[in-house]
C-alpha cells in the first residue's frame, strides 16, 4: 500500500524532531512539502524549524522551555504541559487550551473541596490529612489521581472513582481508617504502591481486568479486608493472587482475606502454576517473594518480563527464558539466592539495573551480542560468579569488559570473575584499546569510571555518544570527537576531572544535561553553531572555565548552567537567546562582562545571584529582582 499525503500527515505526527521531518521531504520526492500542509506545529520549534511550518494556526506548547511565537496565521495556542489551576486562572485567554491542568494542594487550600470542570488531575498530597473530609465529588475531566492524594483522610468513608481515572498513584488512600469500600472503574490502569495501606475499615474491594499494575504493599494491613472480587483470575498460590491478561500480574494474598469472587480461597503450590500463553507480558513484582518458588516455565508468548518480577525468591534455582523475550526488566533476579545459572537467549536486547545483584549462588552466565544496554551494578554481590560467556568481546581493561556491535557496550568485572569464555582472564591497559570501525554508536555508560583512561580516539563511523559514557574518567585529559557524531549524552563527561579542552564538531546537534559538570580543569570548550540549547547543569562546577562563547543558535541556556564557574570572565549571550535559566550564572564570583539582549523574555531565580557583576547588572531595569535572591526554590 502507498502511503498518500493524508496517511503521511497522520504518520508524521509522531516523529520526534525537525531531523524526521526533513528527512522524509529530502527522501521522498513527492512528499515535498509536507510540513508547508501543517496546521499546527507536531514538534517544538525555535526560530529556525519555525520557517519551515509556515502555515501554522495552531501553535501546541509542549514543554515550559518551548519557544513560542505570535506570528502569521496563529490564532490559537495548546498548552500540554502541567500547570496548576492557579496558573491557567492567571494565564489563560480567550481561544487558548489547556490539556494538563493540575488542582494541588494550595489551589485546594485556595478554592476548596469542590473541583472546577476545567482540572485533569489531582496533584501529590492534594487532600492529605484533611480529616474532615467524609466524601468528594470527582469530576469526569480528571484522569490522574496524584501520590498521598487522600493520605490520612481518616473521615473518608466513601468515593466513587469517575470511568474517566486512569492512574490511582502511591500511598493514594493510606490510612483512610473508616474507607469501607470502594468501586475501581474498568478504566483505570495502575494502582500505586501502598495505595491502601491501613485502610483498617476497608472490607471488599474489586479489581478490573484494565489493571495492569499493582504496586507493592497495596492492600497491607487492611485487617478487615475479607472479601476481593477479581474478574480474571488466572492462579491463587500461598502467596499470591495470579491474574489478568494479557499482562500478568499479582497481588499479596492479605493476611484476613477468605473470600475471592464470593468463594472461600483454595490456594495451590506456586511450582504447579502454568502460565497461560494468552500471556504476552509478566507484570512488575509479579512473583515478588513467591519463598517456595522452585522453578518455572516462561511460554513463548512472553516477549517482556517487568521490573522486579522474581525479586526474593530465594528457592529458585532455574529458569528458562524462551527467544521471544526481549527485554529483562530492573531488578528482576534481586536476591533470587539459589540460582545458579541462567541462559540468557539472543532475543534480549537489554538488563535492567540490579538486575542479577546478590544471586550469590550464581556461577555462570551468558550474555549474547544481541545485548544493547547492561544496567549498573547487574552483577553486584554475585559473589560465586566466576564464569561468563560473552559471544562479540572487543576489549577486556583492568575496570571493564567491552562487548558488542554496532553499539559498543561494557560491564564492570565482577570481583571474583577468573574466567571468560572458558580461558582465564587476561586484562589489557585501558589506554591501549582501539574502538573498532564497525562500532557506530558508544553506550550507555561505556566507560564508565576508567579511572586509569587518559586519551581515547573515536572513529568516524560513531554517531552518538551515550548517556554518561565518560562518568568519572578522572585522568582523560584528551579526546577527539569526529564529525559523524551528532549527538552527545547525559553527563558524558560527568567528573572528568583532567580534561583541559574538548573540540565539538559542528555535526552535533545535541549536547546533554549536565554534560560537561565537573569538569574541573576545562579552560575552554568551543559550542558549534548545530546546537540550539544549553541543557540544565551542563558546566556545573567548571572551576577552571575562563570564558566561553555561545553561537547565535542557541536560544536557550538551561538551568544551573554555570553555576560556581568561579573563573569565568566574560561571556556574550546572542540575540537568539530568549531565556535563561534559575541560577544560571550563580556565584559566577569572577564574571566581569556579561550583555543583556533584548531578545531575553525569561529571566531564571537567581540566575545572577552572586555573580561578579550583580551589582552592574541590578541597574539594568529589565532584569526581575528575583534574578539576584538566594531562594532555591522553582520558579
Amino acid at each position: 500500500m502507498q502511503l498518500g499525503y493524508n496517511e503521511i500527515m497522520i504518520v508524521s505526527k509522531y516523529f520526534e524532531d525537525i531531523n524526521d521531518f526533513i528527512n522524509l521531504e529530502m527522501g521522498v520526492k513527492r512528499f515535498r512539502g509536507n510540513m508547508e500542509r501543517f496546521h499546527f506545529n507536531p514538534i517544538p520549534l525555535n526560530q529556525y524549524s519555525r520557517k519551515l511550518f509556515p502555515n501554522i494556526e495552531t501553535f501546541h506548547i509542549y514543554n515550559k522551555e518551548d519557544e513560542i511565537f505570535k506570528d502569521g496565521k496563529i490564532f490559537k495556542y495548546v498548552i500540554w504541559y502541567k500547570v496548576s489551576y492557579s496558573r491557567y486562572l492567571e494565564e489563560k485567554e480567550e481561544m487558548n487550551e489547556y490539556k494538563n491542568i493540575e488542582y494541588t494542594q494550595e489551589d485546594r487550600n485556595i478554592f476548596g473541596n469542590i473541583i472546577p470542570i476545567e482540572v485533569h488531575s489531582f496533584g501529590n498530597e492534594c487532600f492529605c490529612k484533611c480529616t474532615s473530609l467524609k466524601s468528594i465529588n470527582i469530576p469526569t475531566s480528571i484522569s490522574k489521581i496524584g501520590n498521598s492524594c487522600f493520605e490520612g483522610c481518616s473521615s473518608l468513608k466513601s468515593i466513587e472513582i469517575p470511568t474517566s481515572v486512569i492512574e490511582i498513584g502511591n500511598e493514594c488512600f493510606k490510612e483512610c481508617s473508616l474507607l469501607k469500600s470502594i468501586e475501581i472503574p474498568t478504566s483505570v490502569i495502575t494502582i500505586g504502591n501502598w495505595c491502601f495501606y491501613k485502610c483498617s475499615s476497608l472490607t471488599t474491594i474489586n479489581i478490573p481486568t484494565s489493571v495492569s499494575k499493582i504496586g507493592y504493599g497495596c492492600f497491607e494491613e487492611c485487617e478487615s479486608l475479607t472479601s476481593i472480587n477479581i474478574e480474571d483470575v488466572k492462579y491463587i498460590s500461598k502467596e499470591r493472587i495470579f491474574m489478568n491478561e494479557p499482562m500478568l500480574i499479582s497481588i499479596k494474598i492479605p493476611e484476613n482475606l477468605k473470600m475471592i469472587n464470593g468463594k472461600n480461597i483454595e490456594k495451590k503450590d506456586i511450582n504447579e502454576f502454568i502460565i497461560p500463553s494468552s500471556i504476552t507480558k509478566i507484570g512488575d513484582g509479579c512473583f515478588y517473594e513467591c519463598t517456595s518458588l522452585t522453578s518455572i516455565n516462561i511460554p513463548t508468548s512472553i516477549s517482556e518480563i517487568g521490573d522486579g518480577c522474581f525479586v526474593c525468591c530465594p528457592s529458585l534455582t532455574s529458569i528458562n527464558i524462551p527467544t521471544s523475550v526481549i527485554e529483562i526488566g530492573f531488578g528482576c533476579f534481586y536476591e533470587c539466592l539459589s540460582l545458579t545459572s541462567i541462559n540468557i537467549p539472543s532475543s534480549i536486547t537489554s538488563f535492567g539495573y540490579v538486575c542479577f545483584k546478590e544471586c550469590t549462588s550464581l556461577t555462570s552466565i551468558n550474555i549474547p551480542t544481541s545485548v544493547i544496554e547492561i544496567g549498573d551494578e547487574c552483577f553486584y554481590e554475585c559473589t560465586s560468579l566466576t564464569s561468563l560467556t560473552i559471544e562479540d568481546i572487543k576489549y577486556i581493561s583492568e575496570e571493564r569488559i567491552f562487548m558488542n556491535e554496532p553499539m559498543l557496550i561494557s560491564i564492570k568485572i565482577p570481583k571474583n570473575l577468573k574466567m571468560i569464555n572458558g580461558k582465564n582472564i587476561e586484562k589489557k591497559d585501558i589506554n591501549e584499546f582501539i574502538i573498532p570501525s564497525s562500532i557506530n554508536k558508544i553506550g550507555y555508560k561505556c566507560f564508565y569510571e576508567c579511572t586509569s583512561l587518559k586519551s581515547i580516539n573515536i572513529p568516524t563511523n560513531v554517531s552518538k555518544i551515550g548517556n554518561r559514557c565518560f562518568y568519572e574518567c578522572s585522568s582523560l585529559t584528551s579526546i577527539t570527537i569526529p564529525t559523524s557524531v551528532i549527538e552527545i549524552g547525559f553527563g558524558c563527561f560527568y567528573k572528568c576531572l583532567s580534561l583541559t579542552s574538548i573540540e565539538i564538531p559542528s555535526s552535533v546537534s545535541k549536547i546533554g544535561n549536565k554534560c560537561f559538570s565537573w569538569c574541573s580543569s576545562l579552560t575552554s570548550i568551543n559550542i558549534p553553531s548545530s546546537v540550539s540549547k544549553l541543557g540544565y547543569e551542563c558546566f556545573y562546577e567548571c572551576y577552571s572555565l575562563t570564558s566561553i562563547t555561545i553561537p547565535t543558535s542557541v536560544s536557550k541556556i538551561g538551568n544551573w548552567c554555570f553555576i560556581y564557574c568561579s573563573s569565568l570572565q566574560t561571556i556574550k549571550i546572542p540575540t537568539s537567546v530568549s531565556k535563561i535559566g534559575n541560577y544560571c550564572f550563580c556565584e559566577c564570583s569572577s564574571l566581569t562582562s556579561i550583555n543583556i539582549p533584548s531578545s531575553i523574555t525569561s529571566f531564571g531565580y537567581g540566575c545572577f545571584y552572586h555573580c561578579g557583576c550583580e551589582e552592574e547588572l541590578k541597574k539594568n531595569k529589565k532584569i526581575p529582582k528575583y534574578c539576584f535572591e538566594e531562594s532555591f526554590e522553582e520558579y
